[in-house]
């Protein structure tokens, strides 16, 4: 932040752009997650949802609970990726399980647009990712 006319304040994004990269390729969860958010946003740079859809999943896959839920809206929505309500119900699945309660909702919402062979379906990938997202932690 820096202030303007001594009286307003303004957040840098190019700035903030800049730094997420450099840490997100350092591996930092946080600022993969960031940069996804800016990313998807546009702020600081031009909105670009599949690479954004790239840093939520780097953040999410190895444990980044918001980055999950992010992740599956992503899914849910069609942004940067095809839209995969199985893929969706996965990620906000793994997302709720550590505590995240909007993804529990976006889940919950998600269901009613899948048949039932799409939620067995997602639930089996829900086990998959939960194994992955455990071992990457280790």
């Amino acid at each position: 932040l820096r202030c303007v006319d001594g009286k307003r304040m303004i957040h840098d994004y190019t700035m903030s752009m800049r730094e997420a990269r450099a840490k997100a390729e350092a591996k930092n969860l946080s600022a993969a997650f960031r940069l996804a958010q800016l990313l998807g946003l546009g702020l600081g740079c031009e909105q670009d949802y599949e690479q954004a859809v790239h840093w939520y999943r780097v953040a999410a896959e190895r444990g980044h609970s918001q980055a999950q839920c992010n992740l599956g809206f992503m899914y849910g929505t069609g942004r940067g990726v095809p839209q995969d309500y199985v893929r969706a119900y996965a990620w906000y699945n793994v997302s709720a399980a550590s505590g995240e309660d909007i993804a529990r909702r976006n889940r919950d919402a998600v269901v009613q647009q899948m048949s039932p062979r799409q939620l067995e379906r997602a639930q089996d990938l829900s086990a998959e990712l939960f194994e992955s997202v455990a071992s990457s932690q280790k």
